[in-house]
């Protein structure tokens, strides 16, 4: 049977578009308003990834870890991330739910028990920025045992020989890093080329699912249309603490936002 992650492409490809993934920080800004956001935007999302908050963050850029630090301040944990994907797909079974975070958690809650813990409450991907291959080769095996989708990272300076292990080795999604900065920043290179080194990848397996990710907002998503995914996040955290700022429902403001992406 296809996996939720490769139905919603399916699915999103059926009506002529690339699917919309969107990016939220768990527990930003509390756990009942995060899970809350969550379900309300997934109306709209084709696929939603859950961040977990870092303090160290490698690739998120200050949109991101203005929300992660929010979290943290809040006091979540690992297991509230875990609680609030599961309180998710309880209503919302159908909709494949990313988790992403970082290693070194990982590490320290231990692997296998983490894997378990994704696979009981039906988490259907798992994105690790700094688990690279081919060093996450076996732990992607531990993830596909488990029927959790070990996605995998690619970016413009990825080697064309490197580029072709990745993709064979990969799962039902990759993703795709379009430029060489952190979360959030300005498109620092044109949607033409994006797309041009996007095809290039593509080519070499039409059958994966490649999503952009990065610089991708409500301005440059029409030009990158051509993708099977774009990835949104820190459009949608910037949302978050403008609505905290001016005490606003950060739920609808968000969901707003989104419902304008999938347009």
């Amino acid at each position: 049977m296809a996996s939720l992650l490769s139905q919603a492409f399916q699915n999103a490809k059926s009506e002529n578009r690339p699917a919309l993934l969107t990016y939220t920080v768990a527990g930003d800004n509390t756990k009942k308003k995060s899970l809350e956001i969550l379900k309300s935007i997934s109306n709209y999302a084709d696929i939603c990834e859950l961040g977990f908050p870092h303090n160290t963050p490698i690739a998120d850029g200050g949109q991101i870890q203005t929300s992660a630090y929010r979290a943290i301040k809040n006091g979540i944990k690992i297991n509230d991330v875990f609680s609030i994907a599961k309180d998710f797909k309880k209503s919302k079974k159908t909709k494949p739910i990313i988790l992403m975070g970082y290693y070194n958690m990982i590490f320290q809650y231990n692997e296998n028990k983490f894997l378990d813990k994704c696979k009981n409450v039906k988490v259907d991907g798992l994105i690790v920025v700094d688990l690279p291959y081919p060093e996450n080769k076996k732990f992607a095996a531990k993830c596909k045992k488990r029927e959790v989708n070990f996605i995998q990272l690619v970016s413009p300076t990825t080697s064309p020989v490197r580029l072709k292990k990745i993709i064979k080795d990969s799962h039902d999604m990759v993703y795709y890093i379009s430029m060489l900065s952190t979360t959030g920043g300005k498109l620092k290179v044109s949607p033409k080329k994006i797309l041009e080194r996007y095809s290039k990848i593509k080519n070499l397996n039409k059958s994966k699912n490649i999503v952009i990710g990065f610089g991708i907002t409500e301005k440059t998503i029409k030009s990158l249309k051509k993708a099977d995914g774009l990835v949104v996040g820190s459009a949608i955290c910037k949302e978050i603490s403008s609505s905290i700022k001016k005490r606003q429902n950060p739920v609808t403001n968000v969901t707003n936002i989104v419902k304008k992406i999938k347009k």
